[in-house]
C-alpha cells in the first residue's frame, strides 16, 4: 500500500502543472470565451526564457534577429523568474490584443482553432530559436526527500503542488471576494450588461489574459527543474490540463485544480502498476488516464442533440457543390502527369508528397468541411493504417492491393471509435477528444517498442501488382514514376468519391448536421448515424493516405505521424480551404515536404519558418476568411457533360398543385394526451392534450412563456416528456425526433434554424428527401418553392436571406416532405400584414392538399382568420379550446392576455361586446 501512496506523491509535480494550466484555461475562458490550446506553449516559452536567463542569455523571438542576447552574466532565481513572468504577461496581452479581441464575437470553436494556430507559431518559434534538444534547469526548491514505506519521495514535488494550490486559493479569493473578480464574472455572463454597468470587458479581458499567462508561465518555470525542457512534451501538457478543465466545466477553479492534481497522481500510479503487472501496457498508460477521463466525463454529461438555445453555430464557410468536374479533372491529371515526367529527384518527390497529403486533405474535408466535426486525429489514423500495412505484410503475408485496403478498413474501425463520443458531444469538447486520442495512440502504439517495431520502425513491403513493381524505388531511380502514378490514381479515385459524396443525399445530410443538428433531426436525418458515416468515410480516406506514406518511406515510423505534425497539417488544410475539394488539393501542394515547401526552401531559404508561417496563416484565415484560399480562386464556367442524357427538371418549373386527399374526419390525424414537461422544479407543461383532425388548421396560442414551443419540442421528441403522442393512430412514444419526422410529423422552429451554408433549394431538398411521396424529389422541391414564391431565390445561400424569407424557407422545408401533420412555430414572424394574409392563403392551400396543421403564432389576425379551432395555453396548461369566435369571448383567455380576473367579466351583452372588442384590439 505504501508503494501506491509514494507513487501518488511522485505524481504531484506533473499534477500541479496540469492544475496550473487548467487554472489559466479557466481564467481566459471566463474573461473572453477562449479555450486557449496555446496555454501549454505559453508555459513552455516562459520556461525557456527563464532557463536562458539563468545562463545569462535572453531569447529573441523575432525572426531575422539574433536568436539570443548575451546579458553578460547569469541571473539568479528571483530576477530570472520576475523577468520571465513579465514576458509571459506581455505575451498574454499581445495574444488577446492581436488575435482574440478582434474575434470576441466569433464562436468558441473558431477561437479554439485560432489558439491552435497560436500554439503552432509559439512552438515553431521556440524550435527555430533554441532547437529541440533537452535543456536542464537548476532546482528552485531545496532538494530533500521523505520516506513513505521503503521509498523516498522528493519534497520538491510536494512543494510544487503546495505552491499551485496556494495560487489557486488566491485566484479563487480574487474571483469571489474582489471587485475585479465580480466584474470578471459579470462580463462573462453578459458583455452588454457589463457595459451598461460601467465595466470595461476589454480591460477585464486584458487583465485576465495577463494573469493567466503569468500562472501558466509560473507553472512552466516550476516544473522545469523536474522535467527537462522539451517542446513536444511541454506542449502536450495541454491535454491533461484540458481534461481537468472539462471536469471543472471551464468555470470552477477548485474542481479544475483538484482534477489536475488527481490526473498527475494517477499517471504516476500507472507507472507503478506497469512494474507490478506484466499484462499492463508498457507505453501509453499515462496518456490513457486523460483520454478515459475526458471520454467518461463528456459521454455522461453529453446529450444526443443540443438543447433549445444551445445549438452549436459553425462558421466553416460554404462547401461548394462540385458541378461539371470532368474537364477540370482531365486537365489536372494531364498537368500532374507531365510534371512528374518532366521532373526527377527532390522535385518529383515533392509532387508525390503533395499528392499523398491531398488525400489526407480530402479526409479532413469530409469530417470537418462536410460534417462539421473538427478532428485533430486524421494523421494519427493515417499512421494506424501505415503500421497496419506493416503487420499485414510482415506477419500475415497479405499482398498489395489487399493490404492497404484492409489497413484502411482497420483505420475506419478506429475512426468510428473516435466518432462515438460525437454521438453525445459536439463542438470544442469533441476536438479535445480527438487530440487526446491522437496523443494516446502515438504513445501506446507508434512509440511502443513492444508493438510493431516502435520508434525503430517496422518495414513495409514494396507494392506489386501482377508482377509490376509499383514501389518508390531507391538510389538514382528514386522516386519512380510507377509509384507516383499509383498515388495519383488513389487521389483521383478518392477525389471523385468525395465529389459524389457532396452531391449525394448523405453529403447533404452531413452539411445539414454541420449547420444545425436539431433542424437536421426534425427533417428526418439520423444525426448519430450521419456522424458515424462521416467519421468512417474520413478515416478510410486517411487510412489510404497512411498506406501511401508507408510505401513512400518503406517503413512505418512515428515521425511522419506525430501529433503536432497532424495539427500543423490541419492548419494547412484549414488555410487552403477545409470545405472544398479544391482546398484539399491546394493543401497537398502547401503541405510539409510538398511542392510549395520545396520551392520556398530552395528559392527563399525560409523552410525553417514554414511551421511559423502555417500557424500565422491559420490565425489570419480563421479571423478573416473561414472559406480558405480556395474560395478566392476564380470559378471557371466549365461546360457540362451530360452523362445521363437528360437534364434535371429546373427548380422554377411550374407544377400543378397537389390533389386533395380524402381522410376520415372522425379519426384524428394527430392526438396528444397527458403531455408534461419538467425542468427541475419548473413545470413547463402540465397534462396537455388535444387533437388535430385531417383537413384542419388548429391554432396553439398563449402569452410569452405559456409553453407553446415546449409542447412542440415534447411531441416531436426534442424534450423529455411524459404522456402519449399518436400520429394517424400510430404511437410515437419513445421514438427519436428523426423517426417521428419520417413517420409524417413535420415541424419548423421558432428561431428558424436553417442550414445557412446551403442554398434555398438544398435546404428544401433536405426536407423533401424523406417523403413517402412517389413524386420525384426535384419536382417536389420545385413545386414547394413555386407555391411559396421562392423560385427566384432557389440558388441563394440561406445565410443571405431576410428574416421573412428565412421563415418561408423554413416552412418550405417542412412542407416539401408532405407530412401528415405540420407543426409550424411562428411562421409569420418577420412578415408584414400583407405577407401574413398571403401566408394564410398558402396554409389553407396546404391544408386542402391533405396536410393537417398545428399553427403557433403571435399574429392573432392570422390565427383567428385561418384556424378551424384554437387551443390556448397559459403557464403550461390548456385554459381554453374552441372555435375562433368562442376563443375571442372566453374569459380565461382575456385574463391570460389582459391580466383581468375571471370574476371581473360582466355578463351583460354590452359588456361582453365591449370586452370582445378590447380583446381583439389587444390580440
Amino acid at each position: 500500500m505504501t508503494d501506491h501512496i509514494s507513487f501518488l506523491f511522485l505524481g504531484l509535480g506533473n499534477g500541479a502543472v496540469y492544475a496550473a494550466l487548467g487554472l489559466a484555461l479557466v481564467m481566459t475562458f471566463k474573461s473572453s470565451g477562449v479555450v486557449n490550446f496555446a496555454t501549454g506553449t505559453v508555459a513552455l516559452y516562459t520556461a525557456y526564457t527563464y532557463a536562458l536567463l539563468r545562463t545569462g542569455e535572453f531569447m529573441v523571438p523575432i525572426p531575422g534577429l539574433p536568436k539570443t542576447v548575451d546579458l553578460g552574466q547569469p541571473l539568479g532565481v528571483g530576477p530570472a523568474m520576475a523577468i520571465s513572468l513579465v514576458v509571459a504577461a506581455v505575451l498574454g496581452v499581445l495574444c488577446y490584443a492581436l488575435i482574440f479581441r478582434p474575434m470576441r464575437t466569433a464562436p468558441v470553436v473558431a477561437k479554439a482553432v485560432a489558439s491552435i494556430g497560436l500554439m503552432i507559431v509559439i512552438q515553431a518559434l521556440i524550435a527555430q530559436r533554441v532547437g529541440t534538444g533537452l535543456i536542464s534547469v537548476e532546482p528552485i526548491f531545496r532538494l530533500d526527500s521523505f520516506a513513505i514505506g521503503d521509498r523516498n519521495v522528493p519534497t520538491d514535488r510536494v512543494w510544487l503542488a503546495v505552491a499551485v494550490v496556494a495560487i489557486a486559493i488566491a485566484a479563487l479569493a480574487i474571483f469571489r471576494l474582489t471587485r475585479f473578480g465580480v466584474a470578471t464574472e459579470a462580463a462573462a455572463e453578459s458583455e452588454k450588461g457589463a457595459y451598461l454597468t460601467g465595466l470595461s470587458p476589454d480591460r477585464i479581458a486584458f487583465s485576465n489574459w495577463a494573469l493567466s499567462s503569468v500562472v501558466a508561465g509560473l507553472s512552466g518555470i516550476l516544473i522545469a527543474p523536474l522535467v527537462a525542457l522539451n517542446p513536444v512534451a511541454y506542449s502536450l501538457f495541454i491535454v491533461p490540463a484540458l481534461a481537468a478543465t472539462l471536469v471543472g466545466n471551464f468555470s470552477s477553479i477548485a474542481l479544475t485544480v483538484a482534477a489536475g492534481i488527481t490526473i498527475g497522481a494517477l499517471q504516476a500510479e500507472t507507472t507503478n502498476l506497469q512494474s507490478l503487472y506484466e499484462w499492463m501496457p508498457k507505453s501509453g498508460t499515462a496518456e490513457a488516464v486523460s483520454l478515459l477521463l475526458i471520454l467518461g466525463f463528456l459521454v455522461l454529461r453529453g446529450r444526443p442533440l443540443p438543447d433549445r438555445g444551445s445549438v452549436v453555430r459553425k462558421t466553416l464557410g460554404r462547401a461548394p457543390r462540385p458541378n461539371n468536374i470532368a474537364i477540370p479533372v482531365l486537365l489536372s491529371l494531364g498537368i500532374v502527369v507531365v510534371a512528374l515526367l518532366a521532373t526527377a529527384g527532390s522535385y518529383r518527390a515533392a509532387i508525390i508528397s503533395s499528392i499523398i497529403f491531398a488525400v489526407l486533405g480530402l479526409s479532413q474535408v469530409v469530417i470537418t468541411g462536410y460534417a462539421g466535426q473538427i478532428s485533430l486525429a486524421q494523421l494519427t489514423l493515417a499512421g494506424v493504417a501505415a503500421y497496419s500495412v506493416s503487420v499485414l505484410n510482415q506477419h500475415l503475408g497479405v499482398p498489395f492491393p489487399f493490404a492497404p485496403i484492409l489497413a484502411a478498413l482497420f483505420a475506419t474501425m478506429v475512426g468510428v471509435v473516435v466518432g462515438l463520443p460525437a454521438l453525445r458531444v459536439r463542438g470544442l469538447p469533441l476536438t479535445v477528444v480527438t487530440l487526446a486520442l491522437a496523443v494516446f495512440v502515438e504513445a501506446f502504439w507508434f512509440r511502443n517498442s513492444d508493438l510493431n517495431g516502435g520508434v525503430d520502425g517496422s518495414p513495409v513491403d514494396t507494392p506489386r501488382l501482377f508482377g509490376i513493381d509499383l514501389g518508390i524505388g531507391a538510389g538514382e531511380s528514386y522516386p519512380r514514376i510507377p509509384f507516383a502514378l499509383l498515388c495519383l490514381a488513389v487521389l483521383t479515385a478518392v477525389g471523385l468519391g468525395v465529389a459524389w459524396l457532396r452531391r449525394s443525399r448523405l453529403g447533404t445530410d452531413m452539411l445539414a448536421v454541420r449547420a444545425n443538428e436539431r433542424s437536421a433531426a426534425a427533417a428526418g436525418i439520423d444525426v448519430s448515424r450521419t456522424k458515424l458515416f462521416a467519421f468512417a468515410i474520413s478515416a478510410f480516406i486517411a487510412g489510404l493516405c497512411g498506406a501511401l506514406l508507408g510505401y513512400q518511406h518503406s517503413m512505418a515510423t512515428p515521425e511522419p505521424f506525430t501529433v503536432f505534425l497532424g495539427i500543423s497539417v490541419f492548419a494547412i488544410i484549414y488555410v487552403a480551404g477545409i470545405t472544398s475539394i479544391t482546398g484539399a488539393i491546394l493543401a497537398g501542394i502547401m503541405a510539409p515536404g510538398g511542392v510549395l515547401y520545396l520551392l520556398v526552401d530552395r528559392f527563399l531559404g525560409a523552410g525553417d519558418y514554414y511551421a511559423v508561417t502555417s500557424g500565422v496563416l491559420l490565425i489570419v484565415t480563421v479571423m478573416t476568411n473561414p472559406d480558405g484560399i480556395a474560395s478566392k480562386l476564380p470559378r471557371l464556367p466549365w461546360p457540362a457533360w451530360n452523362w445521363k442524357g437528360r437534364t434535371e427538371i429546373p427548380v422554377t418549373a411550374a407544377i400543378a398543385a397537389p390533389v386533395p386527399v380524402s381522410a376520415d374526419p372522425a379519426a384524428p390525424a394527430f392526438a396528444v394526451s397527458g403531455i408534461s414537461v419538467d425542468y427541475g422544479a419548473v413545470k413547463a407543461a402540465t397534462d396537455i392534450g388535444f387533437e388535430v383532425y385531417p383537413g384542419e388548421i388548429v391554432g396553439l396560442i398563449g402569452p410569452n412563456g405559456a409553453g407553446k414551443t415546449t409542447v412542440i419540442d415534447a411531441v416531436t421528441g426534442f424534450a423529455v416528456a411524459t404522456g402519449s403522442v399518436r400520429l394517424a393512430g400510430e404511437s410515437l412514444d419513445g421514438q427519436a425526433p428523426h423517426r417521428r419526422s419520417r413517420s409524417g410529423l413535420g415541424r419548423s422552429f421558432q428561431d428558424v434554424e436553417l442550414y445557412d451554408d446551403l442554398t434555398v433549394a438544398e435546404n428544401v431538398r433536405v426536407g423533401a428527401a424523406r417523403s413517402h411521396s412517389e413524386l420525384p424529389i426535384a419536382q417536389r422541391v420545385s413545386r414547394t418553392l413555386s407555391v411559396l414564391g421562392l423560385e427566384d431565390l432557389a440558388e441563394r445561400e440561406a445565410a443571405s436571406l431576410s428574416q421573412g424569407q428565412r421563415q418561408l424557407v423554413s416552412m418550405a422545408r417542412v412542407l416539401a416532405a408532405e407530412p401528415k401533420v405540420a407543426l409550424l412555430d411562428e411562421p409569420a414572424a418577420g412578415l408584414d400584414n400583407t405577407e401574413s394574409r398571403w401566408l394564410g392563403q398558402k396554409l389553407r392551400s396546404v391544408r386542402d392538399s391533405g396536410t393537417a396543421i398545428l399553427l403557433v403564432d403571435h399574429d392573432m389576425e392570422l390565427v383567428l382568420t385561418i384556424c378551424d379551432r384554437v387551443i390556448v395555453l397559459d403557464l403550461g396548461r390548456v385554459i381554453a379550446s374552441g372555435t375562433p369566435e368562442e376563443i375571442r369571448a372566453h374569459p380565461d383567455v382575456r385574463r391570460a392576455y389582459l391580466g383581468m380576473p375571471t370574476d371581473a367579466v360582466e355578463s351583460t351583452p354590452e359588456s361582453r361586446a365591449a370586452a370582445t372588442a378590447e380583446q381583439e384590439a389587444s390580440l
